[in-house]
């Protein structure tokens, strides 16, 4: 054995009086307590990087010749009937690039057009979006596929 004082007579004259409680301070639960010593995330936002680097994404593909050519036709047939003062409801294939990585993905969109703008290469759609109230737009290149009552004839003719 070492040769250590017993701890009961060094602190005799303390041992055995009440326990403090602050008048100002309300007493703290065990959880409270327990979550001052909890660990914290040192390595914010680490979680959101690893889940957006697994995020997978796809990748456009390149129309052949004779699909750019029945697009060409649609938008062509589509501009023409929108000179005549209709706005016909097609449904749009069409890429969306991601934000944050190489790639994106299809989407189907469903709306009326309200005019092919051939020098910005822009479908305008109807649909409005957020608080300025600006048309959607669909980038050209970016269509794959367009179908609809109007322009589903030319899939069985080609």
């Amino acid at each position: 054995m070492t040769n250590q004082p017993d701890p009961r007579i060094v602190y005799a004259d303390i041992i055995d009086l009440p326990h403090h409680q602050s008048k100002t301070h309300p007493h703290m639960s065990l959880y409270n307590r327990a979550a001052q010593f909890a660990p914290f995330a040192a390595l914010s936002g680490y979680e959101d990087m690893i889940s957006e680097e697994s995020r997978e994404t796809g990748h456009q593909t390149q129309l052949e010749d004779w699909e750019m050519e029945k697009l060409s036709q649609k938008l062509s047939l589509i501009s023409d009937v929108i000179e005549d003062g209709n706005c016909p409801i097609l449904s749009i294939t069409y890429f969306v690039p991601d934000a944050k990585k190489a790639g994106g993905e299809y989407t189907t969109v469903t709306e009326a057009i309200k005019k092919i703008d051939s020098v910005r290469r822009k479908i305008v759609l109807m649909k409005k979006e957020g608080r300025a109230g600006l048309n959607v737009e669909i980038n050209i290149d970016q269509v794959t596929d367009i179908r609809g009552e109007l322009v589903d004839y030319l899939d069985e003719t080609m």
